[in-house]
């Protein structure tokens, strides 16, 4: 659904940050990609919805070559990823609720009441549908952000550092509803530093471990 084709990346008047990446990011397919901080685990994530373009090789969404689309074609592509940010931000004079269906309404679609009750269910924030985004805790946070992520029923899940703000037991619930939409079908990509999650994620699913190193992304030993 995404790939990767000798892609790279670099930001004007540096060196390359990634080059020659070959991914594939496949129907039910579980990923994790780690690496150290500035080495590029946010670019590949923005090229991976076309936030950027490579500026070597190619990537390519749902079949189409990332360049030669033009803003219209890039945003029909994102509304089949969905995309939980690090620093996930809301609209705060806009309830919980509103928030998490903010996707279907700037597109012009209806919001299906029951769907959206079950999914603040699905990410246990019923009793907070009509709260607003300060009152919000960091778990709570991320978990209504990965409830606006899914809301448009996407093939893909990305997340960049979803575990970053929040303690264990939050993470591993995190990591639990990640496990649920892959078992769905859906392509998860998560960025990470935990390698506690990674460790724990690989007793529940089947997912390959990449790490960014020397500007390539490698699968990563054994030693995770």
């Amino acid at each position: 659904m995404i790939d990767f084709h000798s892609a790279g990346y670099g930001y004007a008047g540096g060196r390359p940050l990634l080059t020659d990446i070959g991914l594939s990011l496949a129907p039910g397919s579980f990923h994790f990609l780690t690496g150290p901080s500035g080495a590029g685990k946010t670019t590949l994530l923005k090229l991976c919805y076309g936030e950027l373009v490579p500026t070597e090789g190619s990537v390519s969404l749902f079949g189409a070559a990332l360049a030669g689309m033009d803003r219209d074609a890039v945003a029909r592509a994102r509304r089949r990823i969905g995309i939980v940010h690090q620093d996930c931000q809301f609209l705060d004079h806009l309830p919980v609720a509103e928030n998490v269906v903010l996707p279907l309404t700037v597109a012009g679609q209806p919001v299906p009441e029951q769907d959206l009750a079950d999914l603040l269910a699905w990410v246990g924030l019923s009793d907070r549908a009509g709260a607003l985004p300060p009152s919000l805790s960091g778990g709570e946070r991320q978990r209504a952000a990965l409830a606006r992520a899914v809301i448009t029923a996407p093939d893909v899940i990305l997340a960049d550092e979803p575990t970053g703000n929040v303690d264990w037991e939050m993470s591993l619930r995190l990591l639990g509803l990640l496990v649920e939409l892959n078992r769905m079908g859906k392509a998860v990509l998560i960025a990470t530093h935990d390698m506690n999650l990674i460790r724990t994620a690989k007793g529940q699913v089947a997912a390959r471990v990449l790490r960014i190193r020397d500007r390539q992304v490698q699968a990563a030993g054994a030693e995770l």
